[in-house]
């Protein structure tokens, strides 16, 4: 898989709980960003610079998730029935979206927040110049159309002249120079793209049904890659990928998917698509495919329980931390991003690793610590340090090895917690959560505990 490059961010659900996580091409790894945050419409952002991915989660509130340290900011709430486009400024700081009638720029470094009254304004996007808005609002008719406006609210001037239905999946190209739309609904959509310099309006042909959806621009604002929903006899509906180019010419399909439809995503080099199939009768998408252009053969790149919307980097900032979770043992921590999964409860990596289980124990947790520190194998050597403490409001001990530990041990350390009440795995029932990690690490990853 390494022939592959960059990093797919995406939305993931086990359970019935969404998050947003990263998929790594070159080393086919996964990892979980966060903890039950995101939901179902949820739709990683990037950076330009790639250190920051921006989302509309759970209560639709706006998260901000900081890659190089793993820290995750709520930093507003959108209303319902509100767009949920968001858009990074080309500084890579700041925030663009819409609510409440206005559109905000909201500085993730500053954490200040400017506005320019909208009334009913969406899908708002920064122009390359970093001077000038895209946005979808109301002309003197009531009808929607495109806007851009500078981002101190003025030179506000109307760009398209639509008298058809509202814009849906409004897009501008990287390039600034063209911007596309879906019009008029879900039942009947077809791909429009507008020349911003001349007004003009190019028609996308589209697939035979007109349900044509997720159109993206590739990264080099020539291509337009879109979900096309088609339907056969016997087989009912599945959906194709098609691209095509800007004006509308050169339109063709490279594969198919067995969704209703897919969110589709470019490679930073122009050259592969990443689209979702495998649905349930649910029509949940549990595959990600990856395609290359010049050698149209999927590729199947992950399984799991349900994905949703995808983004694709070059990962050229991974994150230092990111979250295990464990169902069985009813927990959740944080760890470094580039251990990787020995089996479900140990973790390795060049510089450390971890691995849980559980101890049933008696109700004092003292006695339970000094069990296991002074084990009769000495797994913490002759004269073990215990600190006793609490993690996130419960009960703890920390147990660290003496010189003479044994080597294999890779001096392995210990935290103990009591669970906030009994566990149960397989018919045993356990009191205290048992963490163990080299002695580096332990503290770091210990007091990120927390109990599901």
């Amino acid at each position: 898989m390494s022939f592959y490059n960059g990093v797919i961010a995406y939305t993931s659900s086990r359970g019935g709980q969404y998050d947003i996580c990263l998929f790594n091409l070159q080393n086919e790894s996964r990892v979980q960003l966060t903890n039950g945050l995101a939901d179902s419409f949820s739709k990683p952002f990037w950076s330009g610079d790639e250190s920051k991915i921006a989302f509309v989660g759970k209560n639709r509130i706006v998260y901000v998730i900081y890659l190089s340290t793993g820290r995750i900011a709520a930093i507003d709430q959108i209303g319902p029935n509100e767009d949920l486009t968001l858009d990074w400024s080309p500084n890579h700081r700041t925030l663009a979206y819409t609510t409440r009638n206005h559109i905000m720029m909201y500085d993730v470094l500053s954490h200040r927040a400017a506005s320019i009254s909208a009334p009913n304004a969406s899908d708002a996007q920064w122009f390359p110049n970093g001077r000038e808005l895209l946005f979808q609002g109301v002309d003197s008719s009531g009808i929607m159309q495109l806007f851009r406006i500078h981002t101190n609210g003025s030179g506000r001037r109307q760009i398209t002249r639509n008298a058809e239905g509202p814009l849906h999946d409004v897009s501008l190209s990287p390039d600034g120079i063209f911007a596309l739309y879906t019009t008029p609904g879900a039942s009947i959509s077809l791909i429009r793209t507008v020349d911003l310099t001349s007004g003009e309006v190019y028609e996308i042909q589209g697939g035979g049904q007109a349900k044509n959806y997720s159109p993206t621009w590739s990264p080099n604002s020539q291509l337009i890659a879109f979900s096309a929903t088609a339907y056969t006899e016997g087989t009912g509906y599945y959906n194709e990928i098609r691209i095509v180019g800007k004006r509308g010419g050169n339109e063709r399909m490279l594969t198919k998917s067995t969704c209703y439809a897919t969110p589709v995503t470019w490679s930073p080099d122009n050259r592969s698509i990443a689209y979702l199939s495998g649905c349930s009768e649910q029509g949940l998408a549990t595959e990600m495919w990856m395609i290359d252009l010049q050698n149209p053969s999927p590729v199947l790149l992950t399984r799991e329980n349900v994905m949703g919307n995808l983004s694709w980097s070059s990962g050229e900032i991974l994150p230092i931390n990111v979250v295990y979770t464990n169902e069985v043992y009813k927990v959740r921590f944080r760890y470094p991003s580039n251990w990787k999964q020995v089996d479900k409860e140990r973790y390795e990596g060049t510089n450390g690793f971890f691995q849980i289980s559980a101890i049933g124990g008696g109700d004092d947790i003292h006695e339970v610590c000094r069990g296991e520190a002074y084990h009769k194998l000495m797994p913490y050597g002759s004269s073990p340090r215990i600190y006793n403490t609490r993690i996130n409001g419960y009960e703890a001990c920390l147990v660290y090895p003496s010189a003479d530990q044994p080597p294999e041990m890779n001096r392995q350390a210990a935290a103990i917690v009591r669970y906030p009440a009994p566990v149960k795995i397989e018919g045993s029932t356990y009191n205290y959560f048992i963490l163990w990690a080299d002695e580096v690490h332990l503290s770091s990853i210990a007091r990120t505990i927390a109990f599901l």
